[in-house]
């Protein structure tokens, strides 16, 4: 455990979060830890590189909100290393560490003590700027309306057999993890971690069906735009494309997991009611 190598990621705007970032450096300095403690200012996903993209750790750790979450599990993901959260934000959906735990939490990591939760992500395929890019996806994406008071409609298919078209404030398709999320105050239903798929949710849909979809983990969603109105593309909450009529985004799960650490005596009734509770104060 002498040579592993930990990079915590801090959100700038939190004194607290870099604050502790930097005890808990120290502390695991002194059990000869290689640490690195990486300050970013807002998440990235796409086309945007910053500190994170330089380091290699064998574990990382964030230290703020969702959004700085977000942005280290694409990272962890990259790397196939886990990915430990601990909460500083107002509403946590992902995270389950509290601030106090950290240092232990983390050596005990090391060690192999505390369990490793792998959990599914997308892989979605989009067109930006005349080419295909894909992303992975931790939480959500959806395809939105860009016009205030109009609706955008969106085309979506299964397993290349044509299902709804939605005339909708925007269709969203969520992971497990990201399920209490958007997807949950959308109306969609929660998925335990565990499970391998995804679910598509119509946002606000206007004379249509209004209920979720919940896809299995081989199965492929895609969702085209149609009509006369484009729609933005957002990815874990950020913006990353504008698609025209005629363009289609294509949705399914990952093959690589995201390793998640969790605490082990913290199970999935408490982790949903602790998520839900948050989400409604």
């Amino acid at each position: 455990m002498s040579d592993a190598h930990v990079a915590l990621v801090v959100h700038a705007g939190r004194p607290d979060a870099v604050a502790l970032a930097a005890s808990t450096a120290t502390e695991l300095r002194a059990r000869a830890i290689d640490v690195s403690v990486v300050t970013i200012e807002r998440s990235s996903v796409f086309g945007e590189r910053d500190a994170l993209d330089n380091l290699t750790p064998d574990m990382l750790v964030s230290l703020g909100g969702d959004g700085t979450f977000l942005r280290t599990a694409r990272r962890a993901h990259e790397l196939d290393i886990p990915v430990l959260g601990v909460n500083f934000g107002r509403v946590g959906y992902l995270l389950n560490m509290a601030p106090a735990e950290l240092h232990g939490t983390i050596l005990e990591t090391l060690s192999g003590a505390i369990p490793i939760e792998e959990r599914s992500g997308l892989s979605i395929t989009f067109p930006l700027e005349g080419q295909t890019a894909e992303l992975f996806v931790v939480n959500e994406a959806s395809l939105e309306k860009t016009v205030p008071g109009h609706v955008v409609r969106i085309s979506s298919s299964i397993d290349g057999e044509d299902f709804l078209t939605y005339a909708a404030d925007g269709v969203l398709v969520a992971t497990p993890t990201g399920s209490t999320a958007y997807n949950l105050s959308a109306g969609g239903p929660v998925l335990a971690p565990s499970i391998d798929g995804f679910v598509m949710t119509p946002v606000a849909p206007h004379f249509v069906i209004d209920r979720s979809v919940v896809l299995g983990g081989e199965q492929e969603l895609t969702l085209g735009v149609v009509g006369e109105r484009p729609a933005v593309f957002v990815v874990d909450g950020v913006s990353v494309a504008i698609l025209e009529p005629g363009q289609t985004v294509r949705c399914r799960r990952h093959t690589r997991r995201l390793k998640v650490v969790v605490l082990a005596e913290v199970g999935l009734g408490q982790r949903l009611r602790e998520s839900l509770r948050q989400g409604h104060e």
